[in-house]
């Protein structure tokens, strides 16, 4: 992204492990009108520097489009609205208030008075979270992800919203459909300048994690603590809540499928478990933060018993 590229980052100040340096919000210029992909957190500073970042184009934000519901990436749609009437566009299960409704191969265009054209297209991608979207951008050969791609690691699928077999079809359809994109601007990290080099790392990833679950569970019986302990050895453990999630988002795969079965220990958590299971989310990240923790975690309810898993 230069200065002349119709494409603009503006880094929302929300730095966290779970948001990296902060969330990537996106200007799409069309002359003097742009499109806003992702507005980001309630940060009031935040839609003032996008505005910012408009005028000194010389441009107005004439749409908002956001790819999914988390507290990081859809709140801050509804303050730029408020600022701009722009009308913000969103997946028909948004979590979030929305005016127009865009599913599968839709578009979203803007065009200012010389006639100059901004489109997006529209893709559902479901896996991270239901209300998930791409967009797509042919004239730079681009892919906005949201979360289903960023710059650098890998992302949280977390169960009850995030699904790990949706997820998966989504990244084999973005690399046979859109292999051939240029750019992947992602909702976190730096640009990717080879999506189709990304997008089989992390279908690759995936693969490979759901082996070592296997392979763990071929000796024998395991809870979700002893899987994150053998296989997440070498992660920071204040991520371990996170693989946690993840490793349950692969179990309820599997079970769904047959190929593994679970059952209650019927006891309660030991400390150990409860840190990675039902964590206080303050110790991991800022206050701030909690309300995203707790969307990218997953975590709508206290649990107090723990399950073990074997293959069937």
């Amino acid at each position: 992204m230069n200065a002349t590229s119709p494409v603009l980052r503006v880094l929302a100040p929300n730095p966290s492990p779970l948001t990296l340096e902060g969330t990537n919000s996106y200007l799409v210029f069309a002359g003097a009108r742009a499109i806003a992909i992702d507005p980001g957190p309630p940060i009031a500073a935040h839609v003032d520097a996008l505005i910012a970042a408009a005028a000194a184009r010389a441009a107005t934000i004439a749409a908002i489009a956001v790819t999914h519901g988390h507290p990081d990436h859809a709140p801050a749609a509804a303050m730029l609205r408020a600022r701009t009437n722009a009308p913000v566009y969103g997946h028909a299960n948004a979590t979030f208030p929305i005016d127009r409704a865009v599913g599968d191969g839709a578009r979203i265009d803007i065009a200012d008075a010389s006639g100059e054209i901004a489109s997006l297209g529209v893709i559902d991608a479901p896996g991270h979270a239901r209300d998930h979207l791409v967009f797509t951008y042919a004239r730079e050969s681009a892919l906005f992800t949201g979360d289903v791609v960023i710059g650098y690691g890998t992302i949280v699928i977390a169960p009850p919203h995030g699904d790990m077999r949706a997820y998966q079809r989504t990244l084999a359809r973005l690399r046979d459909e859109h292999g051939d994109a240029r750019t992947i601007y992602g909702g976190h990290g730096a640009a990717v300048g080879d999506p189709r080099a990304k997008l089989d790392e992390y279908i690759a990833h995936r693969q490979r994690r759901e082996s070592e679950i296997l392979t763990e569970l071929a000796a024998g019986e395991r809870t979700i603590p002893e899987l994150v302990t053998a296989i997440y050895e070498s992660v920071a453990r204040v991520l371990w809540p996170a693989a946690a999630r993840q490793v349950l988002a692969y179990l309820i795969a599997l079970e769904r499928e047959g190929r593994v079965h679970s059952r209650s220990l019927e006891r309660e958590l030991t400390r150990a478990e409860t840190a990675m299971l039902d964590p206080d989310l303050s110790a991991i990240v800022d206050p701030q933060s909690i309300a995203v923790a707790r969307a990218e975690l997953g975590y709508d309810r206290e649990l107090t018993t723990i399950d073990a898993y074997r293959l069937c």
